[in-house]
């Protein structure tokens, strides 16, 4: 299956840029590009069925709560196709998480490199969103078992109703590494999701394989941030205010459907702006998990986590985009990452934007593995 992933090329993430410059818009994206502004119906979301939140370390105690049911596949497909393998479901104590395998061909455990890959995307954009990649690289390495799933508020998992601290996602990913019956895998993490990546490998590093990390999220200072801005990550904030600001701060002001987007999604294509809108609308927990993992999750301020990530001596691969400014190669090289590779004229959305210089890029550091 061949799946197409086009998007507005914005970063959507957490620049430096954007903290200066509140007005910031993606020079990538392209003017002639017709376009639905949903402003009206985003703000809505955020003032209205968006009041909900999510408990915070150190906040005032709460009642357990049974966690937010996720959508339904049917709903999901019927927005967006079949482009996805059929949805598992995995049980835990904080509630069920989606999951998709791409089995290995020909069926059975490969000893070759890679055997077992675990793909973890960002904030905002679910699974989904990193299915062309994973698409590509499955096409090299057919004998390797692929797994991408929905973190919690996303796609069509639940949402518990509990701090989302990292520690929330990690047992997350032992949950699901369990499930699979993997002692271990190599992570590929895009921007959040590269975040939780390095956080996994700190801490079960007899779990990771090998990280690769995509336009990495989580090396943006909270002290970059104006003081009013700073407000609505502390506890007691006005949470309407700082939800509006948070998801605002994300999308790089409203989130903008492309007008042909029924269209494009018809031919198989991934429109990630329709995706996040669909979430907004359909998953009743999902405006809440994005504020939670962006406050609490490790999207900021995850400096030390990098840094023990790779004391532990765990094979890396770093891929940005040029015009990437969440992060910078000359960050990365003096945290001591060695591989780190720069793809020409890309930004944040390097993954979907540039497809197949990611994917060989991959390829190349898997196959230097074995």
């Amino acid at each position: 299956m061949i799946v197409r992933f086009c998007s507005h090329p914005s970063p959507h993430a957490w620049t430096p840029a954007r903290i200066s410059k509140t007005t910031h818009k993606s020079s990538s994206r392209t003017a002639q590009q017709p376009t639905i502004d949903i402003s009206s119906r985003y703000t809505a979301m955020t003032l209205t069925t968006s009041d909900f939140v999510l408990p915070r370390s150190g906040g005032p105690p709460r009642a357990s709560k049974s966690p937010i049911p996720g959508p339904s596949e049917a709903a999901f497909t019927e927005a967006f196709g079949a482009l996805l393998p059929p949805a598992k479901f995995l049980k835990t104590s904080n509630g069920k998480s989606a999951y998709y395998e791409i089995p290995p061909f020909p069926p059975g455990h490969s000893s070759e490199t890679p055997d077992r890959v675990l793909f973890i995307h960002g904030v905002q954009t679910p699974a989904i969103g990193m299915l062309p990649l994973a698409h590509a690289l499955h096409s090299s390495f057919s004998h390797a078992h692929f797994a991408l799933f929905d973190l919690w508020g996303h796609g069509l998992s639940d949402t518990p109703v509990l701090p989302y601290d990292a520690s929330l996602f990690h047992q997350l990913l032992d949950a699901l590494l369990n499930h699979l019956q993997w002692p271990s895998a190599h992570l590929v993490g895009y921007s959040f999701g590269a975040s939780l990546s390095v956080g996994y490998a700190a801490s079960r590093s007899s779990r990771v394989q090998s990280f690769t990390l995509v336009a990495p999220g989580g090396l943006i200072r909270s002290s970059l941030f104006t003081p009013k801005e700073q407000a609505h990550l502390r506890n007691g904030c006005d949470e309407v205010a700082a939800r509006k600001w948070v998801l605002q701060f994300l999308e790089d002001g409203e989130l903008v459907v492309p007008a042909d987007s029924k269209e494009r999604i018809g031919r198989g294509e991934v429109i990630a702006e329709a995706v996040r809108d669909w979430q907004m609308r359909v998953h009743p927990g999902h405006p809440a998990s994005v504020v939670a993992v962006f406050r609490d999750g490790g999207a900021l301020d995850n400096h030390a986590g990098f840094a023990r990530a790779l004391h532990t001596g765990i094979p890396s691969l770093v891929v940005l985009g040029e015009k990437d400014d969440l992060c910078s190669e000359q960050e990365l090289r003096e945290f001591g990452f060695e591989k780190v590779f720069v793809v020409p004229q890309a930004g944040h959305g390097v993954i979907r934007e540039r497809v197949p210089e990611v994917a060989e890029l991959i390829s190349n550091f898997w196959t230097k593995l074995g």
